[in-house]
C-alpha cells in the first residue's frame, strides 16, 4: 500500500492506494481555516498517523496546494496563509520511517488522471482543476513535470485578460480571475445576476441551464479563458490531451463547449489543433491517486 495525501485549502484527504491505482482506505479532515502553520500541520499529521497506525505503508506521496518549493521540500499555498516556506516534506518524514515525496496538487491531479482516469495511456497531457481556484499540471511519459521549482503547469495564472480583475496571486486577468467558481459568480453579480448571498458556481450553472443570459455569458467567458490556457499549454509543451476536472467542470457543456470553441478558434497550428479536451473521471480522488503515484509508479 502507498499513502497519498491531498492537501488543499478546504480539506486534507488521504487514502491508501494499491499498485493498480485503486483506493482501498481513505480519511479526510477539514483544513483549519485561519489556523497557524502548526494547526494546519496537525491535521496532516492526524491523517498520516491514522493510515500508518493501522496499515503497512511502503511510501508516502503528498500533493499540496502551491506554490511549492520542491528542492527544499517546502510549500507556500496561496489558500493556506499559515504556511509560508513550510517544510512539509521533512515534517511528514519525521512521522514515518518510509520514503516521502512531495509535489503540487495540480501535477498530482494530472498524474492521477494519467494513471487510472481520463488520461490513461496517453504520452503527454495537461490536467486542469477548475474549482475555487484554477490549477494544473503536466505529465510526460508517465511522469509529472514540475520544472525548476515544481510549479510548472500553474495554468490558472496564465493571463487571459491583461485588463481583467485582480487575481489572488497578485496579478491581474489570470485564468483563475476569470474562470474559478468565485470569479464566475462575482462577475455575474456585477452584471445584475440576482441570487442569494450563499449562491455559488453550482447555482450559477442552474441559472444558465434555465436560460439566464448573464449566467450563460459567465460560463462562456470562463470556458474561453480555460480554452486559451489550453492552447498556450499545447503550443509551449506539445501535449496531446487536456483533462479538465474540478467543481466548476461539473457544469458540463456550459463550460466545455466554450473551452472547445476557444481551442478550435485559436489552436490553428497543426500540432496544437490535434489536442483533445475531455472531462476528468476521478473527481476528488485524482489528488490522492496522483500523490500515491509519486511513490508507486
Amino acid at each position: 500500500m502507498f499513502l497519498g495525501v491531498d492537501v488543499g485549502g478546504t480539506k486534507i484527504a488521504a487514502g491508501l492506494v494499491d499498485r493498480t491505482g485503486a483506493i482501498t482506505w481513505r480519511t479526510r479532515l477539514p483544513t483549519p481555516q485561519g489556523g497557524t502553520g502548526e494547526e494546519v500541520f496537525s491535521a496532516v499529521a492526524a491523517v498520516v498517523r491514522a493510515a500508518v497506525g493501522e496499515h503497512r505503508v511502503e511510501a508516502v506521496g503528498i500533493g499540496s496546494a502551491g506554490p511549492v518549493d520542491l528542492p527544499n521540500g517546502a510549500v507556500s499555498p496561496v489558500n493556506i496563509h499559515g504556511w509560508r516556506g513550510f517544510p512539509l516534506r521533512a515534517r511528514v518524514q519525521a512521522l514515518v520511517d518510509v520514503p516521502v515525496e512531495l509535489a503540487g496538487d495540480g501535477p498530482c491531479m494530472a498524474l492521477g488522471e494519467h494513471w487510472t482516469g481520463a488520461g490513461r495511456g496517453v504520452g503527454s497531457m495537461v490536467g486542469l482543476v477548475v474549482s475555487t481556484g484554477v490549477g494544473g499540471g503536466f505529465v510526460f511519459d508517465g511522469k509529472p513535470f514540475g520544472g525548476r521549482t515544481g510549479n510548472a503547469g500553474h495554468i490558472g495564472h496564465v493571463v487571459a485578460d491583461p485588463d481583467g480583475d485582480p487575481c489572488p496571486c497578485g496579478g491581474r486577468g489570470c485564468v483563475e480571475a476569470v474562470a474559478s467558481g468565485p470569479s464566475l459568480v462575482k462577475w455575474a453579480r456585477r452584471q445584475g445576476w440576482q441570487a442569494p448571498a450563499h449562491a455559488d458556481a453550482a447555482h450559477l450553472a442552474a441559472a444558465a441551464r434555465a436560460g439566464d443570459p448573464v449566467a450563460t455569458t459567465a460560463f462562456d467567458r470562463g470556458g474561453r479563458a480555460v480554452g486559451l490556457s489550453i492552447v498556450a499549454a499545447a503550443a509551449l509543451c506539445d501535449v496531446e490531451l487536456a483533462v479538465v476536472g474540478g467543481g466548476v467542470a461539473q457544469a458540463g457543456a456550459l463550460l466545455f463547449d466554450p473551452i472547445r470553441a476557444a481551442v478550435a478558434e485559436h489552436g490553428v497550428l497543426g500540432f496544437v489543433r490535434d489536442i483533445e479536451v475531455v472531462p476528468a473521471l476521478l473527481g476528488g480522488d485524482a489528488g490522492i491517486i496522483g500523490a500515491a503515484a509519486l511513490v508507486a509508479r
